[in-house]
């Protein structure tokens, strides 16, 4: 099955502090390579169908930075509208459903995420979280969001950690009647009916979150 995914690039990326001053957070190198493009060569090398990157802060330097790449843009210069929000927005674009949503502030080391979730996916599921185990994770500080019980159903409390990888049917961003919004009320509403789900990724992971995670997440790419 080929999905389409949106890339959340629209953030202002605050917790970077000076570095994102003159780029916006996408755009931060980590190991000589922009985050963005950490995170856009996973989804190239998955088999997908639209890719689409949101945009807010900065967001002509990120148009400039993938001119000539096959890559549609989701434009919320005029209004930032959260995750559930911007990919709701999107949707015109991304063209299916379910798709598939990736964030653009994490590294990884091992097989790829965007794969995983897509061989993980089965259509009693209304979304399928990427998740990791707190073992295998770099740079993050919290003690788990959601726990997985024995039939692959997410529940909140401490357990594994979201790792901003998920594939959701789309039809469920329609219920949300306010413009911006997080994609949580999303899940908290599809958790309800039981179609919440999860799959644990066995490879490492690392939020690059803050000036600190950069060397962090180089580490953990063995740079």
């Amino acid at each position: 099955m080929t999905v389409p995914i949106l890339l959340f690039a629209a953030g202002m990326g605050t917790r970077m502090g000076a570095l994102t001053a003159d780029r916006p957070k996408p755009l931060i190198p980590v190991a000589g390579k922009p985050l963005l493009d950490h995170a856009l060569d996973l989804a190239k090398d998955a088999q997908i169908g639209n890719a689409v990157v949101n945009l807010h802060y900065k967001g002509q330097m990120i148009r400039d930075h993938l001119a000539g790449q096959d890559v549609l843009f989701s434009d919320e210069t005029d209004c930032l509208l959260e995750t559930g929000g911007g990919l709701r927005k999107a949707l015109p674009l991304l063209g299916a459903s379910p798709a598939l949503t990736m964030n653009t502030d994490a590294v990884w080391n091992g097989p790829n995420p965007v794969t995983h979730i897509q061989n993980a996916w089965d259509d009693k599921m209304e979304a399928l979280l990427l998740m990791v185990p707190t073992k295998n994770v770099h740079g993050h500080l919290g003690k788990g969001d959601f726990e997985i019980d024995a039939d692959g159903r997410l529940h909140r409390g401490p357990g594994a950690i979201y790792t901003g990888v998920q594939m959701i049917r789309t039809e469920a961003l329609f219920d949300i009647p306010e413009q911006a919004f997080s994609m949580n009320v999303v899940w908290d509403q599809i958790a309800a009916r039981g179609r919440l789900y999860g799959t644990l990724y066995d490879g490492q992971w690392c939020d690059v979150g803050q000036p600190e995670s950069i060397t962090i997440a180089e580490a953990m790419l063995h740079v």
